[in-house]
């Protein structure tokens, strides 16, 4: 079907987008640590790392729709999440020690494929509904909070089709947009704070036009296991080697 997201064939496998948004998110992460806000590298780093959480958003929806086993798949996401957060507290807190910062990224996932979950098996509309807002209250201790949910939803509302997955993207690039507009108003004078939020927009963008228009439906041919848990393991690896910079070089 026309309408349908491109089929299996030439273009970007799964994994090699997963590689670009591991990389993203490194940048991101590189800037946040290390260098100075405000400054152009400072922003640059940071909007480009705002490619990963959509396209992970994204997989994270097409994998539990794949998956042969949800319960060995959310399990998976629980353990890395557990895994991950001491070198995520110890990436991004301040001065010499360690202190609680947020929830890793992978326990927002996990929160993530909850939602999935409910959406999935909760058939009761108002338990439902419950059960979303408590999960989406959650995310406010986590690394994207309240946006990874409600990209994960628009995702899953899409499916595979072409155009709503389009409006999905939008709506995910707008409402980035616009938590940054707001954030940024006692912060910067109006045009600075309409960059500031374009600039953000732009990985989401990014994240969108790769998925919509370069995706072809398919992993790499080679490899395949190595890549699954290599998407796992750098997470809370590279954190752990970031906190450890951060630590020697005084931060």
């Amino acid at each position: 079907m026309e309408t349908q997201i491109r089929a299996a064939g030439r273009g970007i496998s799964r994994d090699a987008i997963k590689y670009a948004a591991m990389a993203t998110m490194l940048l991101n992460h590189i800037g946040t640590i290390f260098l100075t806000p405000g400054t152009l590298w400072y922003e640059l780093f940071l909007d480009v790392g705002y490619f990963t959480a959509p396209v992970m958003c994204y997989f994270l929806v097409e994998g539990y729709g794949y998956t042969h086993s949800k319960k060995r798949y959310g399990l998976r996401l629980f353990l890395f999440a557990l895994l991950s957060e001491l070198p995520f507290c110890l990436a991004f807190s301040h001065g010499p020690g360690i202190s609680f910062v947020a929830l890793n990224m992978i326990f927002t996932l996990f929160i993530c494929f909850l939602l999935l979950t409910v959406r999935e098996r909760v058939q009761n509309p108002s338990l439902q509904a419950f059960l979303v807002i408590l999960l989406f209250a959650v995310t406010l201790f986590s690394d994207w909070a309240l946006l990874a949910p409600s990209y994960t939803l628009l995702f899953a509302w899409a499916g595979k089709d072409r155009r709503r997955l389009g409006r999905a993207f939008l709506a995910a690039a707008l409402l980035f947009g616009g938590i940054n507009a707001l954030g940024g108003i006692d912060r910067f004078a109006f045009w600075q704070n309409l960059l500031y939020s374009l600039g953000g927009m732009a990985g989401v963008a990014a994240a969108g036009v790769c998925i919509l228009f370069f995706y072809n439906g398919r992993r790499m041919e080679r490899a395949r296991q190595f890549s699954q848990w290599f998407f796992y393991l750098f997470y809370p690896a590279h954190l752990l080697l970031l906190g450890l910079l951060r630590l020697a070089a005084g931060l």
